[in-house]
C-alpha cells in the first residue's frame, strides 16, 4: 500500500495507540477517518488533544464497533482498516466478560465481515501478548501456543482466530500485529507504567503495586506506531501473525526501580491485594522475539534495550509530569 493517498479507517483512534497512529498516519500523507466510540459528550478522546498540525486534518466518525451496520457504515470508499477497538483491561474482564465478547470477538467480526463484503484491500488487526500466557519458552515466537488466562486474553485469541478465518476462507487480505505492552505518554492509569509515574509525580514515595516478579516487554508506543504502519505497507504481512516487541525483559518490581531513578526520587514498593491478579491468571513471564518482524516488515525497536527503555521512560514522565496531563489521572484509587 505505497500511495499516501489511500484512504485509511482507524477503529479505536480515541484510545492510547490509536490517537498516536492517527497522529502518524496524517503525518505520512494518509486520508484517515477515525473511528472513535459514541458518547453524548461528543467526546473524541485523546483526539481531542492531538498535536497541533494534525488538528483538522482526519475525518471523525462516531460510532460502537459492536454495532455491524455502524461500522460497515464507517468502512465504506477506505482502502484499509486498522483495527485498534477492543476492551484491554484485565481486572475489568474479570467481573464483565460478556463485555469483552461482545466488543473484542464480535467487534472484530464486524470489521472483517465488512472489509469482505466491501472489498476492504488490508485489515490489521490488533492482537496483544496476553494471548500467550505465561512463556513456555523464551523469547517468544509466533509459533508460541496460546493461552487464555484471562477473560480478556480468551477474547483476543478469539478475535484473532475470527481475524484469520476470513483470510484462510474468504481471501480477506488481514494481518495480525502482536504489540507486547506498550506504553507512552496517554496511556490508560490502569496499565502499570502510568500507575507507578503518577503515584510518584503525586508526591508519593510509598507505591502500591500487584505482584513485582513478573516480567515484561515493553514497548514504547513510537515504536508500537511504527509496526502497525510497516504492516500496513508491506504485502509481506497478508496473513501473518507479527510479534511487534523489544526482545528486552525486565521484572515489574525492576521497572518501577527504573522510573524511580529517572525521576531522581526513592521509593518503597507496597503490595495493594486489589492489584493482585488470581494465582492461576497471572501471566508471569513475556519477551517478545522480533526477528519475524525484523525479516518481513524491515522493522527494529529505536527503544530496545535497557538505555532505550529508560529513554522511552523519560519521554513518558515528562507528559504525566505536565501539571494539565497530570491533572487527568487519578493516581489515588485503583483503576480496573
Amino acid at each position: 500500500m505505497e500511495s499516501r493517498s489511500k484512504r485509511l479507517l482507524v477503529t479505536g483512534a480515541n484510545g492510547f495507540i490509536g490517537s498516536h497512529l492517527t497522529e502518524a498516519l496524517v503525518r505520512q500523507g494518509y486520508d484517515v477517518r477515525a473511528f472513535v466510540l459514541y458518547n453524548s459528550f461528543n467526546s473524541w478522546g485523546w483526539l481531542d488533544h492531538c498535536a497541533e498540525d494534525v488538528k483538522g486534518q482526519f475525518e471523525v466518525f462516531a460510532g460502537d464497533i459492536r454495532d455491524s451496520n455502524g461500522v460497515r457504515t464507517a468502512m465504506k470508499d477506505c482502502d484499509a482498516v486498522l483495527h485498534l477497538a477492543a476492551l484491554i483491561a484485565i481486572p475489568y474482564s474479570y467481573h464483565s466478560p460478556d463485555t469483552y465478547v461482545d466488543t473484542n470477538i464480535k467487534g472484530t467480526l464486524n470489521v472483517v465481515q465488512a472489509a469482505r463484503d466491501l472489498g476492504v484491500g488490508k485489515v490489521v488487526q490488533t492482537s496483544t501478548s496476553e494471548v500467550y500466557g505465561t512463556a513456555r519458552f523464551v523469547p517468544i515466537t509466533e509459533d508460541h501456543p496460546l493461552q487464555g488466562q484471562s477473560p480478556y486474553s480468551a477474547s483476543k485469541i478469539g478475535a484473532d482466530q475470527i481475524a484469520m478465518s476470513f483470510y484462510t476462507s474468504f481471501g480477506t487480505p488481514v494481518s495480525i500485529l502482536r504489540p507486547f505492552n506498550t506504553y507512552g505518554p496517554r496511556q490508560s492509569a490502569r496499565a502499570v507504567i502510568p500507575t507507578i509515574i503518577t503515584q510518584i509525580a503525586n508526591g508519593k514515595r510509598q507505591i502500591k503495586l500487584g505482584a513485582v516478579h513478573p516480567t515484561r516487554d515493553f514497548s514504547y508506543v513510537a515504536d508500537t506506531v511504527a509496526g502497525f504502519m510497516a504492516a500496513l505497507e508491506s504485502d509481506r504481512s497478508i496473513g501473518e501473525v507479527i510479534n511487534i516487541g523489544s526482545n528486552f525483559e525486565i521484572s515489574i518490581g525492576d521497572t518501577a526501580r527504573t522510573i524511580a531513578e529517572v525521576m531522581g526520587v526513592e521509593i518503597e514498593i507496597l503490595t495493594d491485594e486489589q492489584r493482585l491478579r488470581p494465582v492461576k491468571s497471572e501471566v508471569e513471564r513475556l519477551w517478545a522475539s522480533n526477528s519475524k518482524a525484523r525479516e518481513l516488515l524491515g522493522w527494529m525497536p529505536q527503544y530496545g534495550g535497557l538505555d532505550g527503555f529508560r529513554r522511552g521512560l523519560a519521554e513518558t514522565v515528562s507528559w504525566f509530569s505536565k501539571p494539565a496531563n497530570l491533572a487527568s489521572y487519578k493516581s489515588d484509587i485503583y483503576n480496573l
